[in-house]
C-alpha cells in the first residue's frame, strides 16, 4: 500500500471513529480559543467527579478524563474519558469550526466572550505561549489567520449551525459575574440533577487565584511554555473587560468596526450574551 493511500485510509478511519463518538455524545462544549473554556472545563470536571463519587482530586491534567477533547489524543481526548458507564454526561470539547457532519445534531453548549478580550488573550497566547506570531497587537488584529477575521469566521459559522440544533449560550462575562448560577443553567440544559453543595465546592476550587497557582505548578498537558511569565499562562488574568489595559481606543474600535461590518446577524445575537450589542449602527 502506498504511503499516500495509507494516509488517506488513516484519515478515513479517524473520521469514522470520531463520528461514532459524536453520535454517542450527550453534548459538545465549543468555543473560539481564549473564551474561558479551560476555567469552565475545570468547574464541570470538579463537579462531575464529586457527584460520581471520585476520590482523586481534580487537577489540570486529569480533568481531561472527565470532560475530554473531541479528538483521539490518549491524554486529553476521548480515549482518556473514564466515565463511559453513564455516571456523568459525555461532553466533548472543541475549538473546531462548525460542520454539520462533524458535530451531527447533538446538543451544543457554546461559550462566547467579548471579541476585544478574546483577541488580546489570543495575542499573548500566540506571542508568549506558542511563539507563532511576531509583531504588535495592531498587526495581530489584522492578521488573516489568527486575528479578527478568524474569530469572525468562526462565530459566523457557528451562528448558522446553532439554528438547527438544541443549544445553550454561556458567556465568559456571565460566568465571571455568577459562576454558580450559570453553571447551574448549563447543568439543567444537560438534564442533570443539580447538587448545590457540590456545585459550590466546584466553583470555589476554580477561583482564579487557585487556578493560576495550579497552572504554575502543574502546567497544561502537551504545552511547553514559561509558566513563570504571567502573560503566557492559560489563566492569564481572569478579568472581563481587561482589554482596556492593553488596547488603545483606536484598536478597540477597530475590532468593533470589523465585527460590526462582517459578523452575521446571528453572530451579533451571540455576542449580546457578552453585554456587547452590535446589532445597531
Amino acid at each position: 500500500m502506498s504511503s499516500i493511500l495509507q494516509r488517506v485510509t488513516r484519515r478515513i478511519r479517524k473520521r469514522v471513529r470520531l463520528t461514532s463518538h459524536a453520535a454517542s455524545a450527550d453534548a459538545f462544549l465549543v468555543s473560539y480559543p481564549k473564551s474561558g473554556r479551560t476555567w469552565f472545563r475545570f468547574i464541570l470536571s470538579h463537579y462531575f467527579a464529586t457527584v460520581a463519587g471520585g476520590c482523586e482530586p481534580v487537577d489540570l491534567h486529569n480533568m481531561f478524563s472527565i470532560v475530554p477533547n473531541y479528538d483521539l489524543d490518549t491524554v486529553r481526548g476521548i480515549p482518556a474519558f473514564r466515565f463511559a458507564n453513564g455516571q456523568i454526561p459525555k461532553i466533548l470539547v472543541s475549538h473546531l469550526d462548525y460542520s454539520a457532519s462533524r458535530f451531527l445534531m447533538r446538543p451544543v453548549i457554546m461559550m462566547v466572550r467579548d471579541p476585544r478580550d478574546v483577541l488580546v488573550s489570543a495575542y499573548f497566547h500566540a506571542t508568549r505561549h506558542k511563539h507563532r506570531f511576531e509583531g504588535d497587537i495592531a498587526a495581530f488584529i489584522e492578521d488573516p489567520t489568527q486575528g479578527a477575521s478568524c474569530l469572525i469566521h468562526y462565530l459566523n459559522g457557528w451562528a448558522g449551525g446553532l439554528k438547527r440544533r438544541r443549544h445553550c449560550i454561556l458567556s465568559y462575562e456571565d460566568l465571571s459575574a455568577d459562576p454558580a448560577l450559570h453553571t447551574r443553567h448549563v447543568l439543567e440544559f444537560l438534564d442533570c440533577t443539580v447538587d448545590d453543595a457540590n456545585l459550590e465546592k466546584a466553583v470555589r476550587a476554580a477561583q482564579f487565584d487557585a487556578m493560576q497557582s495550579r497552572e504554575r505548578v502543574e502546567g497544561i498537558p502537551a504545552h511547553d511554555y514559561d509558566r513563570g511569565d504571567d502573560e503566557s499562562l492559560r489563566m492569564r488574568r481572569g478579568k472581563a473587560g481587561g482589554f482596556l489595559d492593553y488596547l488603545s481606543e483606536q484598536q478597540a474600535d477597530r475590532i468593533l468596526e470589523l465585527c460590526r461590518s462582517r459578523l452575521s446577524a446571528g453572530a451579533k445575537d451571540l455576542l449580546v450574551h457578552t453585554g456587547l450589542d452590535l446589532r445597531t449602527s
